[in-house]
């Protein structure tokens, strides 16, 4: 198996209440610890990356320890900038008594289904871009399952993207034309978008039109690249953690299955907090009959997985200190 921490960027997700953050920031240290230099990058609008280190982060690059440095999005804010951006570029190609409308449509998005998804989607694709220049390892801590497998399906996601602009100038003609060139579910093969013979997409286009499109395709090749890295086995990992209890097993399972089918590389799962075997006392001994099912549930459901094994500690894990015997764990358990 490719050392884990070799790869350029690392999705962790998971149940909520899994333990996600305190793995992907203790896989964090343990890549520094390594020699790579590293961006932990926490996308859950509930963020813990501030407790788990027991210092305030926030939506702004900070140096957690050496060669770790970790940012937490924040999502509104991402939603407000991106309209923000929006708005401006489409005023730059628009008459003034537009204005009113464009603002308008700019309300309705910001509270329409996906946006803050799109919003995200971007600043992630950016902050890859980023990380590919000055990191050797970008880990992402995710929000809930759901919530990152919306997130994750690129091709839909790019397509909701482009029509939504779009419908802002359908009027043009050939620009219209050029959405349906970049639009995945006109069939176009949304693996390469640009595998086409008119690779001067905007030639002929008045200036005004052009660039507008020219906007488009840039965000459009922002967002390819990274659909390629993450697609990519050799730079890219998807790490699950779940705990050996009934909910996180099915969802988990699913999970499996969507990016299984999505052919995102899974790296394998982190099965956090089994019960020590020293642990005693009654109430413990029937947890442990219960979760050895749950275990050999896992073993046999996810068989063709590695599986890292990480033991429940007896007291709360936070700080450098914890984290840092946290990262001598996972090393233990393979990672």
């Amino acid at each position: 198996m490719d050392v884990l921490t070799n790869k350029k960027v690392i999705w962790v997700g998971g149940k909520g209440g899994v333990g996600k953050t305190t793995v992907s920031s203790s896989l964090a240290l343990l890549a520094a610890n390594r020699g790579k230099k590293v961006l932990l990058v926490s996308t859950d609008p509930a963020h813990s990356l501030s407790d788990a280190f027991a210092r305030h982060i926030g939506n702004h690059i900070t140096r957690m320890a050496p060669n770790l440095d970790a940012l937490e999005i924040d999502p509104d804010d991402e939603v407000e900038q991106h309209l923000a951006q929006v708005t401006s570029q489409l005023k730059r190609f628009t008459r003034p008594e537009m204005f009113s409308e464009i603002e308008r449509q700019m309300r309705l998005t910001r509270q329409s289904p996906g946006a803050q998804e799109a919003a995200l989607l971007e600043r992630i694709a950016k902050t890859i871009q980023l990380a590919q220049q000055e990191y050797d390892l970008v880990i992402f801590d995710t929000a809930p399952t759901g919530h990152t497998l919306r997130l994750l399906s690129l091709p839909e996601a790019m397509a909701a993207w482009t029509q939504g602009l779009l419908r802002a100038n359908e009027k043009s003609e050939k620009l219209g034309a050029v959405m349906e060139h970049l639009t995945p579910k006109s069939g176009r093969d949304v693996t390469n978008p640009f595998d086409d013979p008119t690779q001067h997409a905007t030639a002929g286009m008045d200036p005004r039109n052009k660039a507008i499109a020219e906007t488009l395709l840039t965000r459009q090749r922002l967002l390819q690249r990274t659909r390629e890295i993450l697609l990519d086995k050799s730079q890219t990992a998807m790490l699950f953690v779940l705990t050996p209890e009934k909910l996180p097993i099915l969802e988990t399972s699913r999970a499996v299955d969507a990016l299984l089918q999505e052919h995102l590389p899974l790296a394998g799962l982190v099965v956090n907090r089994i019960l020590p075997d020293d642990a005693d006392g009654e109430f413990l001994a029937q947890r442990r009959v219960q979760e050895q099912k749950h275990l050999a549930e896992i073993d046999q459901r996810f068989k063709k997985l590695s599986l890292f094994k990480l033991q429940l500690q007896p007291t709360d894990i936070e700080g450098i200190t914890g984290l840092s015997a946290m990262a001598d764990r996972l090393a233990n358990s393979g990672i």
